[in-house]
């Protein structure tokens, strides 16, 4: 019996090797020429106003980060509420800046709560990254007008994002700042990188000066604005990051966001196959979806008690789900605020991720499902005993 892995990212190899050659062939791998195809295929795909590429979607957020506190003036232990249901690079982007992440509950959806979020808003409060975890909006439009409320920047963390859309429109429109990921696992997968969407012109103009070193023309403007004859004189107008993205990468993201909405829809396909074949079962949790969220279904996740020794008797089924995530408080950099979060802290003891992922087949979803079912059914009819492996089914 074949293993079900939790991911396993689908690449039109053909298509992929041939925009990799025409980078080649033209000598231009790197910063500029499909980067600039990339960036403008996103903006007409998503509707949002600028985007610009990058070597990763840490790199995004801590640009966000960076970007509004030279605007306006944030100081060092200025606060921003974030998640602790997250990965870990949303709240490093934090601290990269040498601000505090002051966390706030999730609800039912696994995303921010903007009840807790109201309740943690103090005196140096500067802005909410909301993550929209596993493709979930939540309650992302409440979010929205606490910020505007409160005068906060809303940051959103869309890793999981690529492709969902609120209210039929792609999500990105509601934030200050948007970061999407493209790493190999994402629905839109690369090897490694990222977009930065900026709602305001003048900061999408400033973001590619911060991730080219604060060099003010990088060498393919300094080669277009020419008529392709290289100009080596620039400026550095202050310091900056190398967080800029590169042909390569632009030209296997222009491949998978062809596909993009046809393998979301079979992602959609594979949760309503699971929430059919999962419904009602006693001692199990699926996690809702927003109302008006047509999801990106990076995830499928489930609450179980015994969560590990769960995913323990699924791998012995040949079954190897995932954990997204851990709250943070559980890492020793965040400790110091355990048991803020009463929701998360529940959540991230009992979350499962199913297998997600374009290979899978029906008959693989219903291997799953009934895998689950049985070791839940053991539970139940064990007691406290550690629950054994189950049988493969085929």
């Amino acid at each position: 019996m074949e293993p079900i892995h939790l991911f396993v990212p689908r690449f039109r190899v053909e298509e992929c090797l041939a925009q990799v050659r025409e980078c080649l062939e033209k000598g231009w791998t790197g910063l500029g020429y499909k980067t600039v195809e990339f960036e403008n295929a996103w903006r007409t795909y998503t509707g949002l106003p600028h985007a610009h590429f990058l070597s990763s979607a840490t790199a995004g957020l801590h640009l966000a980060v960076r970007l509004f506190k030279e605007r306006h003036g944030w100081k060092d232990g200025d606060e921003i509420v974030s998640t602790p249901l997250t990965f870990v690079s949303t709240n490093h982007a934090i601290l990269y800046e040498r601000m505090k992440p002051v966390f706030a509950d999730v609800d039912e959806h696994l995303c921010l709560d903007p009840k807790s979020i109201a309740q943690r808003i103090g005196p140096r409060t500067r802005a909410v990254i909301f993550v929209g975890l596993g493709g979930n909006t939540g309650r992302l439009q409440e979010v929205r007008e606490l910020c505007r409320e409160r005068g906060l920047v809303l940051i959103l963390d869309a890793a999981h994002m690529a492709g969902t859309r609120l209210d039929g429109r792609h999500v990105g429109g509601e934030a200050d700042a948007t970061v999407f990921s493209f790493q190999a696992v994402k629905n839109l997968p690369t090897a490694d990188s990222g977009m930065i969407c900026f709602a305001d012109a003048d900061l999408d103009t400033e973001v590619r000066r911060w991730t080219w070193l604060g060099i003010n023309k990088d060498t393919y403007t300094r080669t277009v604005e020419q008529d392709g004859v290289y100009r080596w004189y620039y400026d550095v107008e202050h310091e900056g990051f190398k967080y800029h993205g590169n042909s390569i990468m632009a030209g296997l993201g222009l491949v998978s966001l062809k596909y993009l909405d046809a393998d979301n829809a079979f992602r959609r396909q594979i949760a309503a196959w699971y929430d059919e074949l999962l419904a009602g079962e006693e001692g199990l949790e699926r996690i809702p979806q927003a109302r008006g969220c047509e999801s990106s279904r990076h995830l499928f996740q489930v609450e179980v008690d015994r969560r590990d020794e769960v995913m323990a008797a699924l791998n012995g089924a040949g079954i190897y789900p995932g954990v997204h995530y851990q709250d943070n408080t559980v890492y020793r950099m965040y400790a110091d605020m355990a048991g803020t979060c009463p929701r998360a802290h529940r959540a991230s003891g009992r979350i499962v991720s199913l297998p997600m992922h374009l290979g899978l087949t029906r008959a693989d979803v219903e291997r799953v499902a009934d895998s689950l079912r049985q070791v839940l059914a053991r539970r139940r009819s064990g007691g406290s005993r550690p629950l054994a492996s189950v049988k493969s089914i085929g």
